[in-house]
């Protein structure tokens, strides 16, 4: 197998994306994020890639995995030549897990490589696992295993059950619905590898809370066209939480002011609207810094719908069509208790209107899902890039927002 792949295709490569997905535990603290590179041809078919390692590879170089990872580990598919220790595996504060495709698992040498690899402590994923002969000799010595639960029950539970007699940690792959997470965990998978929102959540009527509708009558006045600064500062000072997140975020270092503030009044000034709307919904969420994982997506997917938007709606869709999702709020409820315009509520509720195809872009994308980008007519490449620029920039942001919770 060639280590540079087959030239002839990759000449062929039109553009390259990279896909990010959280790895959770049932409760959705993150264990970490997978890694993939997709490189596409003119009609957006994704070459195969072994076909396409040394383009994998370059861009293995040019990422900050720990600016899209945090404090967790990274998963990275291997290419041959970081699988034979060849090219040096990329290093992460938080530490890189190797996922091992099938074809490198048919290696001849495939068990002494995995050993090596084992004895200087780096940790293995057997990628895709079917059950083959040649993944089956590497079972007992890899970390975890990730299973498609697109399989469906009988299969699934057929090789969650190999793997963990093997003695293997469990990954359910694909886990994008409520449907394939409930076979996941029926299964007995460990962790999930998705989006960490589902694209239609359970959604139970439920009362709000005095601070939960607090934090929504908040949205509502950031939303409209003309921000009632008043309106803003009395709804942050009767929320003690609320204020104290207020003045926390404006006296921390991203400020970076030279006296502290101890007017809310001047710190809701301070701070933004935008802000303001991420510390609203840091409050819905109940953010801390144990919790991270949720808000730093939140915050990401709000940033990318922003970018691709142009708007300071974009952010306000992408904001509220996730913690939607987060708390099983169903869309019609949080269009109607937030209030706002028709584009933003057709966005939320059926991916319609000037921002809905961004939106839908955006959700596509965190399914890992190429074809589903580019139903909506925005470029898979621009999507990913745009999402990617705004990973860092959120962990920033969700860090000092949690930083700020109640203990």
């Amino acid at each position: 197998m060639s280590v540079l792949g087959d030239q002839s295709s990759t000449s062929r490569v039109s553009e390259i994306t990279i896909l990010r997905q959280p790895v959770v535990h049932p409760d959705r603290a993150v264990y970490g994020y997978a890694v993939r590179v997709h490189a596409l041809d003119s009609t957006g078919r994704i070459f195969p890639e072994h076909q396409v390692e040394h383009l994998t590879e370059a861009e293995y170089g040019r990422l900050d995995l720990g600016s899209l990872a945090g404090d967790r580990a990274v998963l990275l598919r291997a290419t041959n030549r970081l699988f034979t220790g060849d090219l040096a595996l990329p290093t992460s504060t938080h530490g890189v897990v190797l996922e091992l495709p099938p074809l490198l698992a048919q290696r001849a040498d495939a068990v002494q490589l995995v050993t090596d690899l084992r004895a200087r402590d780096v940790k293995i994923a057997l990628a895709d696992y079917t059950g083959s002969s040649s993944q089956d000799e590497l079972l007992g010595l890899v970390d975890l295993v990730k299973v498609d639960v697109g399989r469906g029950p009988d299969r699934v539970e057929d090789l969650v059950s190999r793997a963990h007699a093997a003695g293997a940690t469990v990954i359910a792959e694909r886990a994008d619905s409520r449907e394939r997470i409930r076979l996941g965990q029926q299964a007995g998978a460990d962790l999930l590898q998705g989006p960490m929102f589902q694209r239609h959540p359970e959604t139970t009527g439920r009362d709000f809370t005095a601070g939960e509708l607090q934090c929504l009558e908040l949205m509502q006045l950031l939303s409209a066209d003309h921000i009632d600064q008043a309106a803003a500062v009395r709804v942050v000072s009767s929320d003690p939480e609320l204020a104290i997140r207020v003045l926390h975020l404006v006296n921390s270092s991203v400020y970076a002011l030279r006296r502290e503030i101890d007017s809310v009044h001047q710190a809701v000034v301070l701070v933004g609207p935008q802000q303001l709307a991420a510390l609203a919904m840091a409050s819905l969420i109940d953010a801390r810094p144990t919790t991270i994982g949720a808000l730093w997506s939140t915050l990401t997917r709000a940033m990318t719908c922003r970018t691709l938007t142009g708007e300071d709606a974009g952010y306000t869709v992408g904001l509220l069509s996730a913690v939607g999702s987060q708390l099983g709020i169903a869309a019609s409820e949080l269009v109607a208790r937030t209030g706002v315009s028709i584009d933003v509520a057709q966005a939320i509720e059926t991916q319609t209107g000037p921002y809905g195809p961004a939106l839908a872009a955006v959700l596509a994308h965190e399914e890992n899902d190429v074809d589903g980008v580019r139903s909506t007519g925005l470029e898979p490449y621009d999507v990913a890039h745009a999402y990617l620029a705004a990973v860092p920039d959120a962990l920033a942001t969700a860090t000092s927002l949690a930083v700020g919770s109640r203990a």
